[in-house]
């Protein structure tokens, strides 16, 4: 027998450090290799690590919640020596109780990165199988963590899976509190929105009256800035302060577009996709982009000054608020999709992003960024720009406001678009021109058929 100690690999992002969320494995279990050994939080995705060994688990030697650099050993396996493996080999029943791992390839594969050997599958593990609870709910347990993030009752969600068992779709199905305009699902308010602080206690002899020990815990907390809350507000930093921001917006009456919404939701043909207004404010920012290209470029400072570089293609990012941060996946070359797949592709990236599985490749390379600050009631928005872009719009909520139309007051569907941009390359006619194409479209989708 041997041990082997295993470090925090780099998971290919380019990323010096990751946080130890949670464990799946203690001391003494027994794991193949490709068995999930536990997940960390990098600055973009939550990852499942798997084991590079097969054996029996030594020591865990990082705590969860810590945050440490690639190369930190995190655990230690007790495995079979050189000379045992060989004699195993000439056991029957041994090598047929090793088949299937050894099958399943030589290395451990990153869930969302691939496989690095050709491994097409990893063994299931006892505890990832169906399990039952006492009200007779059959969910896996990574659905069932869901559920409890999410704040949903297994017990009340309607299973469409195999055998009665609970699908991640079911759970997102259920847990989507969205009306017509809403995209990506996010976290509901708590039900406390203010606390009562509780009065000062008498201040300490020698301490003025109404100066407090600024040690009193109990009115401060302190919460560490690590993962995505920290690449996040580092990349939001990096924009503020080196591109100057300018916003520009419009008021619009949006009502043929709930109408569109409307009927493409009673189409046959999007019947097992969900559709919203930000499926053609998408399509009506990638119309707009093609006649201002300006917005779709990018400063880059080189060895000799800087440039504007224009690009051809549309890399579509959608801002979307997770439970474990602000992430903006993107739909590569978006411009090449017709309205149906480029609901599905929305319709990936919100599940994806909701559950915190998007992968590095999908938060990189965007070239333009949409907001849809409508999710939580909000009219309008300064956009901070994406970082590598020049220009971001924030999609306002669409609720019904009077709205004058051939001379008279009617109830609309109206909403506020927003665009922010980067004034060194974009200046502020061009910012004007693409978001009065975007009012455009939203106002007439019909513009869209060409």
């Amino acid at each position: 027998m041997s041990t082997q100690t295993f470090t925090l690999p780099d998971v290919g992002e380019g990323l010096t450090e990751a946080e130890i969320v949670s464990w799946k494995v203690a001391p003494g279990d027994t794991v193949a290799v490709n068995d999930v050994i536990c997940e960390i939080e990098t600055a973009k995705s939550l990852v499942e690590l798997p084991s590079p060994h097969a054996g029996v688990v030594g020591e865990v030697l990082v705590e969860e919640g810590k945050t440490i650099d690639v190369g930190t050993p995190i655990i230690t396996f007790v495995t079979e020596s050189a000379d045992a493996a060989r004699a195993s080999s000439s056991d029957p029943e041994r090598a047929k109780r090793d088949e299937g791992p050894a099958a399943e390839g030589g290395g451990a594969v990153l869930v969302g990165y691939g496989t690095g050997g050709g491994a097409t599958s990893r063994r299931r593990k006892p505890a990832e199988r169906p399990v039952r609870s006492s009200v007779g709910v059959i969910a896996k347990p990574p659905i069932r963590k869901l559920a409890r993030d999410l704040g949903v009752d297994l017990a009340s969600v309607a299973a469409t899976g195999a055998d009665g068992e609970v699908t991640r779709d079911d759970v997102m199905k259920h847990a989507s509190q969205a009306s017509v305009f809403r995209n990506i699902e996010t976290p509901e308010w708590g039900d406390v929105r203010e606390e009562v602080v509780p009065a000062p206690a008498p201040a300490p002899v020698g301490l003025a009256r109404g100066i407090q020990p600024v040690s009193d815990p109990a009115r401060t907390e302190a919460i560490p800035v690590k993962g995505v809350r920290k690449a996040s507000a580092n990349a939001m930093v990096q924009s503020a302060y080196s591109a100057p921001h300018v916003t520009v917006w419009k008021e619009i009456d949006a009502t043929r577009t709930m109408d569109l919404v409307k009927r493409l939701k009673a189409s046959p043909d999007f019947a097992d996709i969900k559709v919203s207004p930000l499926l053609i404010m998408a399509r009506a920012v990638i119309w707009a982009l093609r006649r201002t290209p300006m917005v779709n470029a990018a400063w880059v400072d080189t060895a000799d000054g800087a440039e504007i570089s224009v690009r051809h293609y549309v890399n579509l990012g959608i801002a979307a608020a997770t439970p474990r941060g602000l992430i903006v996946p993107n739909i590569k070359d978006a411009q090449t999709l017709g309205m149906k797949d480029l609901a599905r592709a929305l319709n990936r990236l919100t599940l994806t992003a909701r559950e915190g599985k998007t992968a590095p490749a999908d938060q990189q390379g965007g070239t333009f960024t949409i907001t849809n600050i409508g999710v939580f009631g909000m009219d309008a928005g300064t956009p901070i720009i994406n970082p590598g872009e020049a220009g971001i719009v924030a999609m306002g909520t669409i609720a019904q406001k009077p709205w004058v139309v051939d001379g008279e007051v009617r109830p609309r569907w109206v909403t506020t678009v927003a665009g922010s941009f980067d004034h060194r390359v974009i200046d502020g006619d061009g910012m004007s021109r693409f978001i009065a194409d975007v009012a455009a479209i939203l106002e007439e989708p019909a513009l869209l058929v060409d």
